[in-house]
């Protein structure tokens, strides 16, 4: 791939990515007031809104290995525009969705259509060698950290034109997108390097049990999965935390989350690739978890507003870990198995953003009741932390497994 091709095909990733996190954080503000069209009780518009966000999770967790492996087929190109379109369709259908089943409904297609990051990853592989892979998927971190800020500032100020008007304009930004990769982005998997699918390979469950038997890779997804076990803990209590702790407003919670953008964006997008030169992958990973780690526990001892933002500056350092992990997992499988690869990575990031809420929520309940015998509410965040460190602990004593042949790794 030409230069100039290579680089509009990374600032088309960028823009994928970001418009969908800028999608998603334009609707999250404004979802419950979508649900109170149907519901007038607030316990169970807060139950729904539990519902909506675990049933993107869930379906993120069981079609990205799906649209992983037809990418595998059918090359990144036309998953990636057909995923772009059906949620530019999706975003417009919630918009004036008549009842809350079919909003429902238009969750779960934005859950299908939000695994097109699967398919980015996959793109991202494709066009990168060992020199820049890290680098190329710290764009992808980049991408996100932009959208996280921009999304909920934009869903916010946009709301006051009506509820309906963030999905609209979520509806126009992918639509502009997928017009931009209709014209502008090369197909990245040569037709050499394609596999035939069977209807066994579309169960994200099989998917799944195949990539997590490559020995070559057992302790490095054993570390994702334990990263972000730890890293779901932010969007599971955040807002919880500094409203009860600090006594935090919508306002408050709001700049906190574009900030933890921008750090995001700089850390992966800029200081992955200094590190990775500077330490190589593997040590980059075990700085980033013995670092990320220490700083949850402070996330916990945080005593006021103002030492938190201290923390956060020095935590988004150890940012550049995942970018850095996932090249070092993908340096391990062969290119004809980077959409499975990375459509079970996006499945098990998706598995542990439906299993943390679950168990932090309740253990901060548990903890944080200020008339109760133990009251620890960072307790989460210590959870998080020993997470973390068991992350670094494995990579440590593991050593480095051996590349294994690709067509040992093909059968």
């Amino acid at each position: 791939m030409r230069l100039r091709q290579r680089n509009a095909s990374l600032a088309f990733i960028f823009i994928t990515i970001a418009i969908d996190a800028i999608g998603l954080g334009i609707v999250i503000p404004v979802m419950p007031d979508v649900i109170r069209r149907f519901i007038f009780d607030e316990a169970l518009v807060s139950r729904t809104y539990g519902y909506f966000i675990a049933i993107y999770a869930l379906l993120q967790f069981t079609s990205s290995p799906v649209l992983g492996g037809l990418s595998d087929r059918f090359g990144r190109r036309p998953i990636l525009l057909i995923a772009l379109l059906g949620a530019a369709i999706d975003y417009a259908f919630m918009a004036y969705a008549p009842t809350l089943f079919l909003l429902f409904v238009g969750r779960v297609i934005s859950g299908i259509s939000g695994a097109s990051f699967t398919v980015a990853s996959a793109y991202i592989a494709d066009i990168s060698n060992d020199q820049n892979r890290s680098k190329n998927f710290g764009v992808i971190g980049a991408g996100f950290g932009l959208g996280f800020v921009l999304g909920p500032a934009l869903g916010g100020w946009l709301a006051q034109f009506g509820s309906q008007t963030p999905f609209l304009a979520a509806a126009g930004f992918n639509f502009l997108n997928f017009l931009f990769g209709f014209f502008v982005l090369p197909e990245s998997l040569a037709v050499k390097h394609r596999r035939k699918m069977t209807a066994r390979a579309l169960n994200p469950f099989r998917s799944l049990k195949h990539v997590l038997s490559l020995p070559a890779i057992q302790v490095l997804l054993a570390v994702h999965v334990l990263t972000q076990l730890a890293g779901q803990t932010h969007p599971s209590i955040w807002t919880l935390y500094t409203q009860h702790r600090y006594g935090w407003n919508a306002a408050s919670v709001g700049l906190s989350l574009a900030v933890v953008g921008i750090l995001s964006a700089f850390s992966q997008g800029v200081l992955t690739g200094v590190f990775v030169k500077r330490f190589g992958e593997r040590k980059t990973v075990l700085l980033g978890c013995l670092g990320e780690g220490l700083c949850f526990a402070l996330f916990g001892l945080a005593f006021n507003g103002p030492m938190l933002y201290a923390v956060l500056l020095i935590a988004s350092i150890f940012w550049s870990m995942h970018p850095a992990l996932q090249a070092l997992i993908s340096r391990d499988v062969p290119d004809n198995q980077q959409g499975e690869l990375q459509g079970s990575l996006m499945s098990l990031t998706s598995l542990t953003s439906i299993v943390n809420p679950l168990i932090m929520t309740s253990l901060f309940a548990a903890f944080s009741n200020r008339t109760s015998g133990l009251y620890l509410p960072g307790a989460p965040y210590f959870l998080g932390c020993a997470l973390l460190l068991a992350a670094w602990l494995l990579l440590a004593t593991s050593g480095r497994a051996p590349m294994m042949p690709k067509k040992a790794l093909e059968g």
